[in-house]
């Protein structure tokens, strides 16, 4: 089985330390079984970026918004196995 690599750029300055961790506590609870890490990496200039094996998968500048933990989830479910349930976090983001 493969295992994937998810990394969350934030913003030190900004403090969003904090909603990266849970984002990240989020995605390990999700896909424990799928992922090799999900790591946190200091940035600054308000950057907010999640990587899914070095592919860029959700930025903050360009959404203009901070993804929203369904969405996110889907996001990777997509990637890594686009035919899983994920449940109540399936449901469409409004």
């Amino acid at each position: 089985m493969i295992k994937h690599n998810i990394e969350i750029t934030y913003c030190t300055q900004c403090r969003w330390l904090l909603r990266a961790a849970w984002l990240a506590q989020e995605l390990l609870t999700t896909f424990e079984q799928d992922l090799a890490s999900v790591a946190l990496k200091p940035g600054s200039s308000g950057i907010f970026e999640i990587t899914l094996n070095q592919q860029l998968i959700f930025s903050r500048k360009e959404a203009g918004r901070f993804p929203e933990a369904k969405e996110l989830k889907q996001l990777v479910r997509d990637q890594i196995d686009p035919d899983r349930d994920l449940g109540h976090s399936d449901k469409p983001v409004i």
